[in-house]
């Protein structure tokens, strides 16, 4: 069986925050694949495990990466994507509950392309994901396929 194509990967453990988050992206919803925790999320991104089948599909155009993820962190998958040559310029966006300037700053040490709050308010929080899913997925230039897993680096 062949992996679809994945433009977004999101990586959010509250499944409200998840569900509102792909409801917000209609439209874009069906080029969108969630996982739950930061296992997951590395091995959707380099094809282990229960992704294994997708070595050789194209990376997603972004990554959707909550901070506060359950068995390896945010920050700890944002350092290992940022290790690998096959992600080191993988856009990802931290999407995240925290403020703390502490984490915004750690983030973009550590290679984030963007740091987004989530809004307490229900409707700017959809407002925020549907303008973050617009321009990732539709006006931002993602990295060529050259440097992506579905050229063998």
């Amino acid at each position: 069986m062949t992996s679809p194509k994945v433009d977004l990967l999101l990586a959010e453990d509250n499944p409200s925050d998840a569900e509102l988050i792909l409801e917000s992206l209609a439209g874009l919803r069906e080029r969108v694949f969630a996982v739950e925790d930061g296992v997951e999320a590395l091995d959707f991104l380099f094809a282990r495990g229960d992704f294994a089948d997708r070595a050789h599909v194209a990376l997603p155009r972004v990554v959707v990466l909550d901070v506060k993820l359950p068995k390896i962190g945010g920050f700890d998958v944002l350092r290992e994507l940022r290790a690998d040559p096959r992600t080191q310029s993988l856009p990802i966006v931290m999407l995240t509950s925290s403020n703390l300037e502490s984490d915004i700053a750690r983030g973009y040490a550590l290679g984030a392309n963007s740091y987004v709050q989530k809004p307490v308010d229900f409707d700017r929080f959809r407002e925020t994901v549907r303008l973050l899913g617009f321009y990732w997925l539709t006006t931002n230039e993602p990295p060529p396929v050259s440097l992506s897993r579905a050229e063998g680096t």
